[in-house]
This record gives structure tokens, C-alpha cells and sequence, in this order.
């Protein structure tokens, strides 16, 4: 779980590739419509073109107490998102870049009222305005994750608070309605177990803000709060807490697929304290001393949380309530083994161990992988979706919008909106495929690693280029002879795709 790039390395590139090829061809078309639309849709229309040259929106999304706003401070590297029960966790809260820290408070009505963060660098808990005149609150803030990445924090859905489950569903509604303002990613957050109606939960939320169903290609998820799952209750976790984790995240992956690439585990609280400057050399100091009692005390201590902060030692027990409190028992017992291991581990050093046990460089890695390399076309095929929606109401509009995206997505270099557009059919279940071959479909589709399109990882170039060209050939086929009308648009995709993954490979020398 190392982050070879060093801190914020990986999700600082998230969005390097923008504005890519795909998103300044549907700024093109859209600038081309513009003045063949009616005044509403064209002010739409601006909105699109202004989305297409902005960072790339991950909104994180999921359950009430699911450990949402913890992550956002980890992925931003700054404790800034409140993480406990006040007026601003009921709100939509956006993370983007802005050359002053500021907090704007966005009224229903338009408005706007700059609110200064508290004395710890947080936005308050509470506004000290009635709420239900808020829309949503932007904090701008002078960090560089986030100039080509905005992070979207939403209130906890299934909350027991109608009121604010309500905000938040007029707020999407709004988005949907717009179809311009919404986050054209997902981070589902969850912890334990995916519940019943956790699938149905993220396909609403994703088809509110990016204007269209969840997709491999667009949503990853997180099992939070790893380390309190108990490994005896997962079977093959050999007593380890972290391998549980893993088991019980592949479990909910299967559950939660093909809405959502994949599932990590992750913890957190250990990644916003070690991210976001929280873990001090005090606490390091503290650790060390703790690392010096002796064994029967140290693991009767770390039976329970209330032994730890409750048991006689040497290390006072408001220092130990404040270790519990940004590492958890977990944690704490990672950063002794480290100790023991290490005598003489400096902070930074330990500091670094916590991250490494967090898991948060693989979900990092994720995002990097899975949006990344698709950041362009995740933005493009928003964006049509967008205009495709801002243009339904009005019969020669929606015509001639068709017409023109119809005739974008037939050059060749738009291919990979085909792709994605094809992923989203079979996502979405509009279109019906043999089980093997949709799962063929959502790896070809899902992926910007050539060998992981092909399921081939680790294979020879000579394998992938020769099987590159013989599934080009058998889509082919299948797309000519066995295919029903809908699945042989989809087929037809598919086999351009291996043609030219299989061209790709030719021109790097696989053989």
C-alpha cells in the first residue's frame, strides 16, 4: 500500500490530460448549436462549455455516518470538512480551488455570503443562517489537489433526518434537471456490508449528477472503516483484520457490480490523520511511550477502548483519549508494532506507516486508474448527456442536437465515447448480452490498461496482440450473424476497439 509518488501524488494527476481531445470536440459542437437553440437552451448550453474546461467533479457519496466528510479530508490532504452532526453536514459542500480560502454560503435565491472558517481551519458546524434558504456552500481553498480535481461532499442519504434527505433530493433533482451542474464521478462510501438498497441508492444518486446510470467507468467504491471489522466473522481472513477487509470488499464488489469498478478498503480516520497534518510529534512522542510498557499491560489495554483510556500507566489518559481519537485502537497497535520493530522510527517515519495501513494510496491509485485515463471521455460523454437533455423540450432542437452528436461520434478519434456509451447500455441494462460476453464488454470498456482490457495481465506482447485480433474478429462476426439489432450496435464497438487496441500493440512493437 505504498504511494510511490509521494503524498498526493497519484490524485494530484487525476485530471493532468485536460482539456483533452474529446472534451474540446464537444465544446466545438456545442459552440456550433449554440445559436440554432432558443435562449434557455443556449444559456444551458454555456454552462456545458464552462463545465468542460473545469477540473473533473468526484462527488462522495453514501449512508449517514458512513465516514464521508473523513475521507474528503484525506483526499484533500486537510482537515477542513466537518465530521460530526451540524447544520453544514446537511448541506452539498463543493472543495475547489480558489487563490484566498473562503467559504461562500449559496443562497436558493442566487445569492451569496462569504463565511470565514473557524479558529481550527474547519468550516463551522454551525451558519448562523436559516438553512432552508441554502442551497449548497463552495469553500475555495489554496491547495493544489484541487486545481484539476473538485470534491464534492453530500449529506449522509438514508439519513433519519427527513429534512436534510430532502435538501439533498431537491438539490440532485435540480442538478438533473439542469443536467449541467452535477459531478461527472462518483465515490460511494460505505461501511460493513452493502445494504439492500445501497445499489438503488447509488444508481439514483450517480443518474442525479452525471445524467446517466453509474458505470464501471465512472464510480468506484470504498468499504470504510476496515479495522472494525471483525475478522473472525470473515472466513479465510486467518484472524488478520486488514485481510477480512479485503475478502469482505471483493464480497461487495461482486454485489455492487457493474455500477461501481471496484471496492477497496480503506480506513478513514488513519488517512485524514496522517494526510492532514493531525498526527504531531507529540502524538509520536506519546506513541514511544507506550511502546515501552510492558506486554501484559499493553494488550489488556488494547482489549477495548475504554481499557486503553481507562487502564493505570504512565502515559496520561487525556493523551491517550486524543491518540484514540485520530488513530483508533487499530491504528495505535500498527504505529507500537512499528516501534517495536524500529526503536528509533522518527514521526515522519511513523506518520508514514499510518498512511501505508490506511489503504488510502490504493484508492487513490483507483481513481487514478479508473478516471484518469478517462477523465476526457467521462467529461465529453457528461457533457452530451447534458446537451441531449438541455435540448429534449423542443422537437427541432432535440433533431438537430441528435444529428449533430450522431455525426461526432462517427469519426473515429470519438471511439472511445462509442465505448462508453456501450458501457452504459449494457450497465444500464438496456441492452441484454450472454453473461460472459457483457462481462467481456465491461472490461474492454473499463479500462485504460491495454492488458487489463484483454484480461491478460502479466501475458507477453505477442499474446495480447494475437488475441487482440482474434477477438476483433469473433465481435465481428457476432455482430453480422448472431446478434440481435441492439446487441449488434454494441458488438460493432466492441470490435473496433480490439482493432484498435490490436493496432495500438502493432505500433509499440508487440509483434
Amino acid at each position: 500500500m505504498s504511494d510511490p509518488l509521494g503524498r498526493h501524488g497519484t490524485i494530484s494527476r487525476v485530471t493532468s490530460s485536460l482539456p483533452g481531445p474529446l472534451s474540446a470536440a464537444v465544446a466545438r459542437l456545442v459552440q456550433t448549436l449554440r445559436p440554432q437553440v432558443g435562449p434557455g437552451t443556449a444559456a444551458g448550453f454555456d454552462e456545458v462549455l464552462r463545465r468542460l474546461s473545469a477540473p473533473l467533479q468526484v462527488a462522495v457519496a453514501g449512508r449517514i455516518k458512513s465516514g464521508k466528510s473523513t475521507l474528503v479530508n484525506a483526499l484533500i490532504g486537510r482537515r477542513v470538512a466537518p465530521v460530526g452532526v451540524g447544520e453544514c453536514t446537511r448541506l452539498v459542500t463543493r472543495f475547489q480551488y480558489g487563490t484566498v480560502d473562503r467559504i461562500e454560503v449559496v443562497g436558493v435565491d442566487g445569492s451569496r455570503r462569504v463565511l470565514p472558517f473557524d479558529a481550527d481551519g474547519m468550516i463551522p458546524a454551525e451558519l448562523d443562517v436559516d438553512i432552508e434558504t441554502v442551497s449548497h456552500l463552495e469553500a475555495y481553498l489554496t491547495n493544489d489537489v484541487l486545481r484539476e480535481l473538485t470534491v464534492i461532499d453530500t449529506p449522509g442519504l438514508g439519513s433519519l433526518d427527513s429534512a436534510s434527505v430532502a435538501r439533498t433530493e431537491k438539490l440532485l433533482d435540480q442538478v438533473s434537471q439542469d443536467a449541467v451542474a452535477g459531478a461527472e464521478a462518483v465515490l460511494y462510501v460505505f461501511t460493513q456490508t452493502v445494504r439492500a438498497d445501497d445499489q438503488e441508492t447509488l444508481r439514483a444518486f450517480t443518474a442525479a449528477t452525471a445524467g446517466r446510470d453509474a458505470g464501471p467507468v465512472n464510480a468506484i467504491a470504498v468499504l470504510n472503516k476496515a479495522d472494525t471489522i471483525p475478522p473472525e466473522s470473515v472466513a479465510g481472513s486467518d484472524g488478520d483484520v486488514w485481510r477480512a477487509a479485503a475478502i469482505l470488499a471483493g464480497k461487495q464488489a461482486a454485489t455492487l457490480r457493474p455500477r461501481v469498478a471496484d471496492v477497496l478498503p480503506v480506513i478513514g480516520l488513519l488517512a485524514e490523520s496522517a494526510e492532514s497534518g493531525a498526527f504531531t510529534s507529540a502524538d509520536a512522542d506519546a506513541l514511544h511511550a507506550l511502546a515501552a510498557l510492558d506486554e501484559a499491560s499493553w494488550q489488556t489495554m488494547l482489549m477495548s477502548a475504554d481499557l486503553f483510556t481507562t487502564w493505570e500507566c504512565a502515559v496520561p489518559q487525556a493523551t491517550r483519549s486524543r491518540l484514540l481519537a485520530k488513530l483508533d485502537l487499530y491504528g495505535i497497535g500498527r504505529a507500537v508494532e512499528a516501534i517495536h520493530a524500529e526503536p528509533g522510527i522518527t514521526a515522519g517515519a511513523l506518520r508514514r506507516v499510518l498512511l501505508d495501513a490506511s489503504g488510502l494510496a490504493d484508492v487513490r491509485s483507483k481513481l487514478d486508474g479508473v478516471f484518469r485515463a478517462r477523465a476526457d471521455g467521462i467529461k465529453a460523454a457528461a457533457a452530451l448527456a447534458s446537451v441531449t437533455a438541455l435540448a429534449a423540450g423542443d422537437p427541432g432542437e432535440r433533431r438537430r442536437v441528435h444529428d449533430a452528436i450522431e455525426q461526432l461520434l462517427g469519426r473515429p478519434e470519438a471511439h472511445q465515447l462509442r465505448l462508453l456509451e456501450a458501457l452504459t447500455l449494457i450497465t444500464a441494462n438496456a441492452v441484454t448480452m450472454p453473461e460472459d460476453l457483457a462481462e467481456e464488454v465491461l472490461r474492454v470498456g473499463s479500462s485504460g490498461s491495454v492488458p487489463e482490457q484483454l484480461g491478460l495481465v502479466g501475458r507477453p506482447p505477442h499474446e495480447l496482440v494475437a488475441y487482440a485480433l482474434e477477438r476483433a474478429g469473433w465481435w465481428r462476426s457476432f455482430a453480422s450473424f448472431g446478434a440481435t439489432p441492439a446487441q449488434s450496435r454494441v458488438a460493432h464497438v466492441v470490435h473496433r476497439a480490439y482493432f484498435l487496441i490490436w493496432q495500438q500493440l502493432r505500433g509499440a512493437g508487440g509483434g
